[in-house]
């Protein structure tokens, strides 16, 4: 069964469709990655996912239920976990408040075991020599790290990631990728939006290519980066 289904949702801002007619599945343990162009619909799908958004036509189901109309604290405790393209931490908390807070709120701990997981967290992620520090004062590569610290905080079984290599050098993208392998093994289902194609294909599972809010391309990673379609639409390449 899957983790995770869309059944032909769909989502319009005024007279532009943003997400038009999708339909996908991931099951439980697979890396889906989520590749398009700018402006191609991709982040208002995790909307849709996680419930910053709801849909207009269409129904997401999770574990087997519609949580459609589900809001999305709800989604979180349910097991939805996501990080943001541009990071959103609380500045002036420290990096390990930000983690506690992230364990309560979004994941239901008691204090103890809140605290119990941020310290797992820092480790996880190697932010705990950064762990009383400002969150606000934190590099490029620290607020990201921080960003998906914050949303595995939550225990998600589902981890929604939004371009979270992005602006990223290449040897810090080789970092993160090692984090999320890591990850990975331990069973977590996960979606990622990522523009940074290198660290998506040493990763995914499988690729899910949109363009125009409508699904382009769906299989097997090198097949699809090999598809014509795909090459002319994402790459500007001419087959």
């Amino acid at each position: 069964m899957s983790l995770l289904a869309l059944h032909s949702v769909s989502k319009a801002y005024g007279a532009l469709k943003v997400t038009d007619d999708i339909s996908l599945s991931v099951t439980e343990g697979e890396t889906l990655g989520i590749l398009g162009p700018n402006g191609a619909g991709k982040t208002t799908l995790f909307n849709l996912i996680s419930g910053d958004a709801r849909c207009d036509q269409g129904r997401v189901e999770y574990e087997g239920k519609d949580v459609t109309r589900l809001l999305p604290h709800q989604r979180c405790h349910a097991g939805i976990g996501r990080s943001y393209q541009v990071p959103q931490p609380f500045g002036n908390m420290s990096v390990f408040e930000n983690l506690v807070t992230a364990a309560c709120f979004g994941g239901q701990q008691s204090e103890k075991q809140a605290w119990h997981t941020a310290h797992e967290v820092l480790l996880q992620t190697g932010l705990k020599v950064f762990a009383n520090k400002p969150a606000g004062s934190l590099t490029l590569l620290n607020r990201k790290r921080l960003e998906l610290a914050r949303a595995l905080a939550t225990r998600p079984k589902l981890l929604l990631l939004d371009e979270i290599a992005g602006g990223l050098t290449e040897h810090e993208a080789h970092e993160l990728v090692d984090e999320l392998k890591r990850i990975k093994a331990q069973g977590v289902t996960m979606i990622w939006i990522e523009h940074v194609v290198h660290a998506l294909l040493s990763i995914a599972d499988r690729l899910f290519v949109i363009n125009f809010g409508q699904k382009l391309a769906e299989g097997e990673p090198h097949s699809v980066m090999n598809d014509p379609e795909v090459r002319r639409v994402y790459m500007g390449m001419e087959a």
